[in-house]
């Protein structure tokens, strides 16, 4: 029914007030063939219908013709659909609506399209539209000189032009950057889904590119098979490089990607990824496969042909709501495949399958790993399989008691094809005591007392014959431990910083020993002492190695915090011992019964600054035993990273040497559009690069490029240094 109108009684006026209201009505539409309103709901070709809603400024319905004509600020609303206009008229016999002036028709599904003639069915779902132009709803453009629509879910377009690029506004006749021009488009809503016939490509105005067919996901397709952006790249390793990726969305929880490499010296490369969600979790699963010569370390083709690729997957399930379980797939077929054809730098693959639960401060684990050493004094023979490595920790905080009670328990199996083998069960209890002084001192007491078990099958002792130990034997171990932690926080306002000192001190007792040769290191190989391990009871990172002995941790941390969020902190301390501890190797710099000094220094005064400075001072030179710099500076547009690392030998056995490197790194926002980076790494000790590289990248609302050279400097048997240039261009909407 109307909801406001003005009618013309014609005379019968006086005859009305005997009538009620909905009579009234009634008479008026039967006698009078014109009536003037401003808004209405349309009735429809049959008694009940009412297709669409319409208001207008002014309206008028002829009833004996079947017409109704509006006028000024018309819109009719019609199952989502709205369309805008300066005048319409609308013929209920044949339900055709003709609108001018102004049209705007908003689609449900975000488009909009603009025209000055159109003529719709009653629903605004089929008919012409004369010039039309369409805003799609990622703001990318579509003009033509007509289109149809058929339904809900399909237009038509005849000689349409196709751009997500902005129009110039300085100069709005300039041709976009880009666009797409075809004889003949339809926009498939229902597939998501845009199609062209005899289109052609041009950059400003200039044609590029012939297609007699080409097709592209619509901007409300979250997924779409297709081909995506191709990358070129140069390096002379491989020579001329090209990967054209396509896309395939098997349904709506799988796709897969095939992107095959062509390369002019090493041939073609098969490249792919699965991906799959289920209903507990998801997978995925990335590959490479390629035939091709066979190679000497010294880089040499030989003469034969093998088989070369590497997979990398990884699976995440959730079992219930306390348990889940997951796996991790890393192998290639040879040590320098990852490295050669750009699929990574990796020293060590790990694989993994695993299960693990959490309720409250609960935790149980049960894993196996598998290891692939891609070094070249790397011996899979004495690379152990690790099944099953499990671990529980479960803490206990009883009412009736004082503390907490913590568990621990570790359970490991190690297997090598060519070495020993061992299986190893740990268990831990653990006391812990907080306390509170009346001046704010922190006190916390805590006792320990673990139990390792070993059994081990052809193990050698070290500075034995390998043929001494070749019996199964079992080895058992006590590690108790009584600690007492003590701090004592002063803490100071001065206007807006608040100023900590915090003095610490530990008293360990353990008893000396507890590392016989008959047991093997295989967890605590590394060491690193620094600040993070500082006030730690045990400094080993493992199981298989413990620090014995009575000694006391001692030193202090002060730190600065300002209202804004600045903050400076620093952290000093030693460790002191009643005698040396030989289980130490020589410049760990905790082989002595005084150890040396370690100091960390965080200061990030504001976003705009960040520099960490760990250091390691030589207990009685105060020289540099190890120094590590992080530092970082500038506003997110242009922000400088630097990464200093000196560090001596600090293992327990002689793996690794003494490095010295440096790291910079230079990120520039120029614009919004564009991206410049640059990146360098050398070895000071070698005084020799490592790599280095600079890229640039632009990227705006409709085409995106970018541009990285890449020099590696170092060799490994077939891999020589190389240079290597990648290329990268898109079209928004196009891949």
């Amino acid at each position: 029914m109307f909801r406001r109108g003005v009618f013309n009684y014609r005379g019968w006026l006086t005859q009305a007030f005997a009538l009620s209201l909905s009579l009234l009505w009634l008479c008026t539409l039967a006698l009078s063939p014109v009536v003037a309103q401003t808004a209405g709901q349309v009735p429809g070709r049959n008694i009940g219908e009412a297709p669409f809603l319409l208001s207008a400024d002014q309206m008028v319905n002829d009833s004996e013709l079947g017409q109704v004509t509006a006028k000024g600020n018309v819109e009719i609303s019609s199952q989502g659909r709205v369309l805008l206009a300066d005048s319409i008229s609308y013929n209920q016999r044949d339900g055709i609506v003709t609108a001018s002036g102004n049209l705007t028709l908003m689609e449900p599904g975000g488009e909009v399209i603009f025209a000055e003639h159109m003529q719709l069915s009653e629903d605004l779902t089929e008919g012409f539209i004369e010039s039309v132009r369409i805003l799609l709803a990622d703001k990318s453009r579509f003009a033509a000189n007509g289109a149809r629509l058929q339904g809900a879910n399909r237009t038509d377009m005849v000689k349409a032009v196709y751009s997500p690029c902005e129009i110039c506004k300085e100069n709005p006749d300039r041709p976009p950057l880009w666009q797409l021009k075809a004889f003949r488009v339809t926009h498939h809503r229902d597939e998501r889904e845009i199609e062209y016939r005899d289109a052609v490509l041009e950059i400003y105005g200039v044609p590029v590119a012939y297609l007699p067919y080409f097709r592209h996901a619509d901007p409300t397709a979250p997924r779409k098979n297709g081909f995506l952006a191709p990358e070129l790249s140069s390096s002379s390793e491989l020579g001329t490089k090209l990967q054209v990726p396509y896309f395939w969305a098997i349904d709506r929880d799988r796709d897969l990607t095939i992107a095959p490499i062509f390369t002019s010296k090493e041939g073609i490369v098969a490249t792919g990824e699965y991906r799959a969600l289920t209903l507990r979790g998801g997978y995925e699963a990335r590959g490479s496969l390629t035939y091709t010569d066979k190679r000497s370390d010294e880089n040499e083709k030989l003469d034969d042909m093998e088989f070369h690729g590497h997979i990398d997957a990884l699976g995440r399930f959730a079992i219930d709501e306390t348990w889940r379980w997951g796996f991790d797939l890393s192998r290639s077929t040879d040590d320098t495949y990852l490295d050669r054809y750009g699929f990574g730098d990796e020293d060590v693959l790990t694989s993994d399958l695993y299960v693990e639960g959490f309720r409250g401060r609960d935790y149980m684990a049960a894993s196996a790993y598998s290891f692939q050493g891609l070094k070249v004094d790397d011996d899979p023979g004495s690379t152990p399989l690790v099944a099953p490595l499990m671990d529980y920790s479960a803490t206990v905080e009883p009412e009736h008691l004082p503390g907490r009670l913590i568990f621990d328990a570790s359970l490991v199996s190690l297997y090598r094809d060519d070495d020993f083998d061992s299986r190893r069960a740990s268990f831990d209890g653990t006391w812990q005591m907080p306390y509170v002084g009346p001046a704010g001192d922190v006190y916390t007491l805590t006792a320990n007392l673990g139990t390792d078990l070993y059994w081990l099958n052809g193990f050698a002792a070290p500075g034995q014959a390998a043929n001494i130990s070749t019996e199964d034997g079992f080895e058992a171990r006590l590690r108790p431990t009584l600690a007492l932690d003590w701090r004592f926080p002063f803490i100071r306002r001065d206007g807006s910083v608040r100023q900590v000192i915090e003095p610490i001190a530990q008293f360990i007792l353990t008893p000396y020993g507890g590392n016989p040769k008959e047991i093997p290191n295989e967890d605590s190989r590394s060491l690193e002492f620094d600040d993070t391990n500082l006030f730690s009871l045990n400094r080993f990172p493992g199981y298989d190695r413990v620090e014995s002995g009575p000694r006391a941790n001692l030193g202090f941390k002060a730190s600065l915090y300002g209202a804004s969020g600045g903050y400076t902190n620093l952290t000093v301390g030693q460790v002191f011992r009643v005698k040396d501890d030989d289980t130490f190797a020589r410049k760990t710099g905790l082989d002595d019964h005084r150890s040396d000094y370690v100091m960390a220094l965080h200061v990030a005064p504001s976003p705009f600054f960040d520099l960490i400075n760990r250091v390691r001072l030589d207990r009685n030179s105060f020289s540099l035993r190890r120094n590590e710099i992080y530092f970082s500076i500038g506003p997110k547009k242009l922000r400088f990273n630097t990464t200093y690392a000196s560090l001596e030998k600090e293992l327990t056995t002689d793996d690794l040497d003494a490095r010295e490197e440096i790291y910079n790194s230079l990120r520039w926002e120029i614009d919004e559009r564009w991206i410049a980076t640059l990146e360098s790494r050398r070895d000071l000790r070698e005084d020799s690069q490592i790599n280095a590289s600079g890229g640039i990248q632009y990227l705006d609302e409709c085409i995106g490029f970018g541009v990285t050279v890449e020099r590696d400097f170092t060799r490994d048997r077939d891999v020589e240094p190389s240079t290597s240039i990648r290329f990268r261009f898109l079209l928004k909407n196009l891949g």
